[in-house]
């Protein structure tokens, strides 16, 4: 039998998705200091560190965030088995789509009774809203936040950007991947928070691309048109991470690549400095296309 109905790919549990449940909601093991936070409207004083990103930091955030949904209400002994649970749909799914993992395929993967996954996965929409939620705290606590210099010096903030997006897509590859993969399968208010997010990481390259325009550090052109020409290049990484991997490429070096790349797209240019008239034809320019 198709899991939870129409089959899936990865995991699941619950009702129908709201934006509220989606929210962020990380938390990392109780014995350690965390720097994930759970409460989305907390402004971090910087990123998470992307090796924080593990896959029992990040069930533990999905444990509480969907506790009520979950049955097992011992954190030590739910903790553990959701791992279990969501990482070996992630490879199945990885392996056979969302639509054709079974329920037994699930269960015999993951060493549990089907009786004991549904204590922890009840439906198709509560699954996808625990891997999108992962994904949006990533976005928003390990990518999203300045580091130091970021907030003066806009080269130093498209270059963190394009670091710590590489860092965390590595750390989170097959989330990252499912989410952009199965996006279709969502309903409609889980796909516009996916689509939000992949705009959000948009949004801010080019906002670090425009604040490099306005310091005369990058030639002119669309900030907006520019920041969608970086993002493919993101997405490569954990799209095709075979590919890097074949060709012997380490995360650190492809974030040497890409900034690379960009940089010489966008002209950079060390020495020069933007003056208030420049600044003002450039803004101009912009706001007339």
């Amino acid at each position: 039998m198709k899991i939870f109905g129409a089959g899936m790919a990865e995991l699941n549990n619950g009702r129908s998705v709201q934006a509220a449940d989606i929210g962020l909601g990380m938390r990392t093991r109780v014995s350690k200091p965390s720097r994930l936070n759970d409460d989305p409207k907390t402004v971090l004083d910087g990123p998470v560190d992307p090796k924080d990103l593990t896959a029992t930091a990040l069930c533990e955030g999905i444990f509480h965030r969907h506790a009520s949904s979950i049955r097992i209400k011992k954190t030590h002994i739910a903790v553990p088995n959701l791992e279990q649970i969501l990482l070996a749909a992630l490879e199945l799914g990885s392996r056979k789509g969302f639509h054709s993992m079974t329920t037994r395929d699930l269960a015999e993967k993951c060493g549990l009774s089907m009786g004991a996954l549904y204590s922890y996965v009840g439906s198709k929409e509560t699954f996808l809203r625990m891997i999108l939620g992962a994904v949006a705290d990533a976005v928003e606590q390990a990518i999203a936040p300045f580091e130091g210099a970021e907030r003066s010096d806009a080269r130093a903030r498209l270059r963190g950007l394009i670091r710590r997006h590489i860092f965390v897509t590595e750390a989170m590859q097959r989330w990252f991947y499912f989410v952009f993969i199965e996006v279709k399968s969502f309903d409609k208010e889980a796909r516009d928070l996916a689509i939000a997010k992949e705009l959000r990481t948009e949004q801010l390259i080019a906002d670090a691309i425009r604040a490099g325009m306005d310091q005369g550090l990058y030639s002119g052109g669309d900030p907006q048109i520019l920041a969608g020409l970086v993002k493919p290049l993101l997405q490569d990484w954990y799209l095709k991470r075979w590919k890097f991997r074949k060709r012997g490429i380490s995360p650190a070096q492809y974030v040497e690549i890409v900034t690379g790349f960009v940089e010489r797209s966008l002209e950079y240019q060390p020495t020069r400095r933007a003056t208030p008239r420049a600044t003002a034809v450039r803004k101009s320019r912009t706001a007339n296309r």
